[in-house]
C-alpha cells in the first residue's frame, strides 16, 4: 500500500506531512490550538515557537515575532 493509500484511512491528526518536527512536544500544536481557540496569528506564534529548534531555527523564532507584532499592533 503506498504512502498516499494508507494516509487515506488516517485523520489528519494522526500524521504530519513532510517531516517529523512536531513528534517532539506531548501535543501537537493544531490540537493546542484549537482546543484553545486561537486565532490565525496566535497559532501561528504557537507553531513557530513549537518546532524552531527541530526546523527552522532562528528564522521560525523571527516569524513568531512577526505574527506577535501583528497581535500588539492588532490590540494596541
Amino acid at each position: 500500500m503506498s504512502k498516499e493509500n494508507s494516509t487515506e484511512k488516517m485523520k489528519a491528526k494522526d500524521y504530519q506531512v513532510a517531516g517529523n518536527h512536531y513528534d517532539t512536544g506531548g501535543i501537537q500544536p493544531i490540537e493546542y490550538i484549537q482546543a484553545n481557540g486561537l486565532n490565525f496569528c496566535e497559532g501561528n506564534v504557537v507553531k513557530y515557537v513549537t518546532r524552531w529548534k527541530h526546523k527552522g531555527g532562528i528564522d521560525d523564532l523571527r516569524k513568531a515575532a512577526h505574527y506577535l507584532q501583528f497581535l500588539v499592533e492588532e490590540n494596541s
